[in-house]
C-alpha cells in the first residue's frame, strides 16, 4: 500500500517534465520585425548585382567585360570635314576661268557668282544708326592662284585715316579664315591655322593709299600690301572694293570642294577727327573675333 502511493507522484512529475518539450506545448512568441519581409534572411541576403548588357558584335559573340580599373576619359577622334558644318552661313566662291580685272567694278563677274549680304551688326550697336549708316554685300571667286573678293558698302560717310595694324579704326574690310576645319572644328580660340586679314580701301579717300594687314596668326603678323591687289571707287554714300589675294597669304593650296571657316566683316568710322572703330557689320550674326566656332564657312565650287 505504501509503495503504490510513492510511485504515483513520481510518475506524474516525470510526465509533466516531458510534456514541456512536445509541439503541443505553446508559448507566446514576440515578433521583433515590424514587417513580414524583415526576416534575418531578408536583412542579410546578398544584394543582386546590377544588370549589364554586354556589347555584342555583328557575329553575335559576347565580348568580355572590362576590368575594374578606373575608366580613362575617351579621346575625341579628330573629325573629318564630311558630316561637320558650321552653324553660321556657308558661302561659295565660284571658279573663274578668266581672272577679273581688279578695278573696283565687279559687274564683269558679278553674274557668275552669288551676292551675299554682310549686314549683321556684331560690334558697336550704340553707334550704328540704320542701313544707310552702314551695310554691305559681297561676291567671291577663285582660281588656282588667287581668292577674289568684291564688296559694295553703303556708308553715309567714308572715313579712313589709320595705317598698318590700326586700319580697323577706319572704314575697312576684314576677312577671317580657318584654313583647317577638320583639325580644330570644336576649338573656340584662335590657333595657328586661323587668319585675320584687314583691307583699307584708301587713306583719306578711296583714291588714297591702300593697305592690307594680317593680324593673325600672330607669328605672321605684318603688312601684306605688297602681295594683295586692292582697287576701290566711290566715297560718301557708297564705295566699292575689289581685292585679289594670293592663296599663299593664307597658306592654302586650293581645290574644288575645299571648305574653310570664313567671315567677311566691314568696320565703320564716321568721325573724321578721331581714329576709332565705331561699329562693324558681318555676314555672320554670331561672329566673334577670337572664336572660330562662331564663324561661317566658305566652299570652293566650279
Amino acid at each position: 500500500m505504501y509503495k503504490r502511493i510513492t510511485i504515483i507522484p513520481v510518475l506524474c512529475l516525470l510526465i509533466a517534465i516531458l510534456a514541456c518539450n512536445f509541439p503541443f506545448s505553446t508559448q507566446e512568441v514576440f515578433q521583433v520585425f515590424k514587417h513580414p519581409e524583415q526576416t534575418l534572411t531578408a536583412m542579410f541576403a546578398v544584394l543582386p548585382s546590377a544588370t549589364v548588357e554586354l556589347p555584342v558584335e555583328e557575329s553575335g559573340e559576347i565580348q568580355p567585360t572590362g576590368t575594374s580599373e578606373p575608366a580613362e576619359t575617351p579621346l575625341i577622334p579628330t573629325p573629318t570635314i564630311s558630316g561637320l558644318e558650321r552653324t553660321g552661313q556657308r558661302v561659295t566662291a565660284k571658279y573663274l576661268v578668266s581672272a577679273p580685272t581688279i578695278d573696283g567694278n565687279w559687274q564683269e563677274w558679278r553674274n557668275l557668282t552669288v551676292v551675299y549680304p554682310s549686314a549683321y551688326v556684331v560690334y558697336g550697336w550704340g553707334n550704328w544708326q540704320n542701313a544707310d549708316d552702314m551695310q554691305a554685300s559681297f561676291i567671291l571667286g577663285w582660281d588656282n592662284t588667287y581668292l577674289y573678293v568684291a564688296v559694295e558698302v553703303e556708308d553715309d560717310k567714308y572715313v579712313q585715316n589709320s595705317t598698318a595694324e590700326y586700319i580697323y579704326k577706319g572704314d575697312s574690310l576684314e576677312i577671317q579664315m580657318d584654313i583647317n576645319l577638320a583639325a580644330d572644328f570644336y576649338t573656340d580660340s584662335l590657333s595657328s591655322d586661323d587668319y585675320q586679314l584687314g583691307i583699307a580701301p584708301g587713306k583719306g579717300s578711296t583714291s588714297g593709299v591702300k593697305e592690307a594687314y594680317l593680324w593673325y596668326p600672330e607669328s605672321q603678323m605684318g603688312s601684306r600690301t605688297s602681295a594683295v591687289t586692292i582697287a576701290s571707287i566711290g566715297g560718301d554714300g557708297e564705295y566699292r572694293v575689289e581685292v585679289k589675294i594670293p592663296w599663299s597669304v593664307f597658306g592654302i593650296s586650293p581645290h574644288e570642294g575645299m571648305r574653310v571657316g570664313f567671315a567677311l566683316s566691314v568696320s565703320d568710322n564716321d568721325n573724321a577727327a578721331m581714329n576709332v572703330q565705331q561699329s562693324m557689320v558681318s555676314n555672320i550674326i554670331t561672329r566673334m573675333r577670337g572664336d572660330p566656332t562662331t564663324w561661317g564657312e566658305l566652299m570652293l565650287i566650279k
